[in-house]
């Protein structure tokens, strides 16, 4: 029984993959998985400016860590006590600020937290060319972002190319 309970729910995960997001009890969504050949790195903006019919960005890409490895990182860091969790079970691993360059299609996804009132904390779809205002101080009018992007992005990168741009929630 057991066996047949635990095909029948990876079968089940893996179909609602497929269709581009998995859902489990309704309280927990997970991203589809980045298709073959593609990074998803974790990280700051830089600089995103246009050039031509796209953008230029500049990303200074850092470590995001949860659980053992954000406690172990932070401890050895000196951020926590040895033995002590890290607040919220992420602590963030600046290597180096060295800005790496990626080419951004002024297509790409792009998503920024908003706070829409009642709704709460909103991930917001916008383009490239009001990202690169944001990252110039100049959001566009209207655009209430809930934090700065200092709470870091994430990107989806094949080779060169960002295909696309989540914002990070920070607690």
């Amino acid at each position: 029984m057991k066996r047949t309970l635990v095909v029948v729910l990876a079968v089940s995960l893996v179909a609602a993959a497929g269709a581009g997001a998995v859902h489990l009890g309704g309280f927990l969504s997970l991203p589809r998985a980045a298709p073959v050949g593609d990074v998803t790195l974790y990280g700051h903006i830089g600089t995103l400016m246009p050039r031509g019919g796209r953008f230029v960005l500049r990303f200074d890409p850092a470590w995001f860590t949860s659980g053992v490895t954000a406690n172990t990182a932070a401890a050895e860091d000196g951020a926590v006590p040895r033995g002590q969790p890290v607040p919220n079970d992420n602590y963030v691993v600046e290597e180096s600020h060295r800005r790496y360059t990626y080419v951004v299609p002024a297509n790409a996804r792009v998503t920024v937290l908003t706070n829409k009132g009642t709704a709460g904390i909103t991930s917001t779809p916008i383009s490239v060319a009001q990202l690169a205002q944001v990252v110039r101080g100049r959001p566009p009018r209207g655009l209430q972002l809930f934090e700065t992007l200092d709470s870091g992005v994430w990107i989806r990168v094949h080779i060169d190319t960002v295909r696309t741009i989540d914002q990070q929630y920070r607690p």
